[in-house]
């Protein structure tokens, strides 16, 4: 088990969960907290990722690592496809038709059954060892290997998402945050730039899917569900909106909080709805900004 995991008694597929939930809620922030742009549609591309995944393993060939690849394709592509359409709204227009595309997709996977499985999910696959040729990592049935399979791709991940940042093109998007008629007065194209940026978050929310498919060995409807879009976004919240490393300590609370409380009660959504309140109105900055705050 992970260390960190077991000072809260926590177990090995939590962890692995916190470290996939907070890929999501780190993709959500790269759009919201770095380029100010609000969607409510992520889950759509977490579950074509996970779907993707998932199909690919069922009915074509029995590899994790194609699985992997075509998961987060499928995110991807759908993403750029709907970006395209989007990409000239802003607001609470964006966040809606985002909300629109979603649900589409949703239904598509709910009323599909013959292929989807429908409302049951998509069943009878599994994740399978990775064979790298020297040896072979058995993800299957060793949870722990799993689980630093996941941390290796969530570092590769946020060490990419953190070079985009610093780089001129996370320059640019922080200057669209800021001030966009700014931006396109210097000449910037603001549409293009945040198609880019917006295609960028969900590949990391497919990926995300992806690897929440391989940890359940199961997918349904719900990973494309809107909900799920807002528990990423009150993660995002909750951790801290605007800085890099909020939204994984906001998914570490929401997902532990939500194991520990749903074990009591199945009303665990009210405490966290409790717990996202005192936070937005006493906590702006979300529960990094308070650490901070603490440290200085």
């Amino acid at each position: 088990m992970p260390y960190w995991m077991g000072a809260v008694g926590g177990y090995t597929g939590l962890a692995t969960r916190v470290v996939v939930l907070g890929l999501a809620a780190m993709s959500v922030n790269f759009l919201l907290g770095f380029t100010g742009v609000l969607s409510f549609g992520h889950a759509a591309y977490f579950g074509l990722g996970a779907y993707g995944a998932g199909m690919l393993l069922k009915y074509v060939a029995p590899s994790t690592t194609l699985a992997i690849l075509v998961g987060v394709v499928v995110g991807t592509l759908a993403a750029a496809a709907v970006g395209a359409l989007i990409v000239k709204l802003r607001g609470i227009y964006f966040a809606m038709v985002t909300i629109a595309f979603g649900q589409m997709f949703y239904f598509i996977a709910f009323r599909w059954s013959s292929v989807t499985g429908g409302d049951d999910g998509l069943t009878g696959w599994r994740r399978l060892p990775i064979d790298l040729g020297f040896t072979t990592i058995d993800i299957l049935d060793n949870a722990e290997a799993y689980y630093y399979m996941v941390l290796l791709i969530f570092a590769v991940s946020v060490g990419i998402m953190a070079l985009i940042l610093r780089s001129p093109f996370g320059r640019t998007l922080l200057a669209i945050r800021e001030n966009e008629r700014r931006a396109r007065f210097l000449g910037i194209p603001v549409e293009r730039h945040i198609w880019i940026a917006f295609v960028i978050s969900c590949f990391f929310a497919s990926l995300a899917g992806v690897l929440y498919a391989l940890l359940n060995n199961f997918v349904d409807p719900r990973t494309l569900h809107w909900t799920l879009s807002g528990n990423f976004v009150i993660m995002a919240v909750v951790g801290g909106m605007r800085s890099f490393w909020g939204p994984l300590i906001g998914a570490a609370i929401f997902v532990v909080l939500q194991d520990y409380v749903s074990s009591y009660t199945q009303n665990w959504m009210f405490f966290i709805g409790i717990f996202f309140v005192l936070i937005v109105l006493f906590f702006p900055r979300g529960v990094l900004g308070i650490i901070r705050k603490r440290l200085s």
